[in-house]
């Protein structure tokens, strides 16, 4: 079953602007980055993918008390890594990414799947950007004091 070339990426954090990132276990490099996940299926609504892969990646749950997932109407269009690819359709190079938010208590539980992550940091907002690994993920954080009602 190929990956759907459509995804999410939910930038963690507190209404102080501490970002969470958490590192990526599949990755020879040190590879911090928001959370990252593809569609389900091709109808799955970008909000409900969002929720879904914060619970699956992290085990926060945008529903739970003092949470806020926010649709930040923002989408990047980018190529996929080469070494990700294989997880493709053939002849599918491109992605769609849609950007969210998602708020969350100072002191919230993170609790990783180890498959797919093997350590998280929370992060002023300047340094989470920093040390994202991708271009839009940083740009994403980047946004956070703008797009965050304080």
């Amino acid at each position: 079953m190929y990956k759907i070339p459509e995804s999410v990426l939910v930038v963690v954090h507190t209404a102080q602007l501490d970002v969470l990132l958490i590192r990526r276990a599949d990755s020879a490099v040190d590879f911090w980055q928001s959370v990252t996940g593809s569609k389900d299926h091709p109808d799955e609504d970008w909000r409900a993918t969002a929720a879904r892969e914060a619970a699956e990646e992290t085990g926060l749950r945008a529903d739970a008390p003092g949470c806020r997932l926010t649709d930040w109407g923002l989408e990047n269009v980018y190529t996929i890594y080469p070494q990700w690819l294989h997880r493709y359709a053939p002849g599918v190079t491109r992605n769609t990414e849609r950007v969210f938010g998602l708020q969350v208590p100072p002191d919230a539980p993170v609790v990783l799947n180890p498959r797919e992550h093997t350590a998280y940091a929370w992060m002023d907002w300047r340094a989470a950007a920093d040390r994202c690994y991708s271009p839009s993920n940083a740009e994403a954080i980047l946004w956070l004091p703008r797009l965050v009602h304080r």
